[in-house]
Formats: C-alpha cells, sequence, structure tokens
C-alpha cells in the first residue's frame, strides 16, 4: 500500500522530469518556449492541486484515488511533451 511519503516523492520525481524536459526543448527550439512555458505552468497547478488532496486524505484508503488521478495525468503530460517536442 502506498504512503503519503511515496507518493509526495514521485510526484516530485515526476514533476521535476517534466521540467527538465520543458527546459530542454526551449533550449533548443526557443520558438517552442510559449508551449512550454503553458506546460510549465500546468504541471506545477496540477502538482499543488495533488499535494492539497494527499495532505486532505483522511486514511490510507484515499490514496489509490489519488494516485489513479496522478497516473492519468502523467499520461497526459506525456503527450503534451511529445507534441511540443
Amino acid at each position: 500500500m502506498a504512503s503519503k511519503r511515496l507518493i509526495k516523492k514521485q510526484l516530485n520525481g515526476f514533476v521535476i522530469e517534466v521540467l527538465d524536459e520543458c527546459f530542454s526543448v526551449q533550449l533548443y527550439d526557443p520558438k517552442k518556449t510559449d508551449a512550454t512555458n503553458k506546460l510549465i505552468e500546468e504541471v506545477l497547478v496540477f502538482s499543488d492541486e495533488l499535494l492539497s488532496k494527499i495532505h486532505s486524505a483522511k486514511s490510507k484508503k484515499d490514496y489509490p484515488a489519488i494516485r489513479k488521478s496522478m497516473d492519468d495525468k502523467i499520461e497526459y503530460f506525456i503527450t503534451q511533451i511529445e507534441a511540443v517536442a
């Protein structure tokens, strides 16, 4: 079963990967800065929302739903990065 610590660690790792990829795209193709900035803003807002859900979870029974929403959003961000790059 997942714990708050594990979910937060995985979320932070994912956010760092998305930011790194967006900055790499900006470095090699400055024309895509606007698109990547929107994606960066979106991933940061998502991270804040998910951290809020994690902190407000009453028990471990809430974690599977949080994990599911995180997995769905990860897939979304991967497709968005591929579209931008």
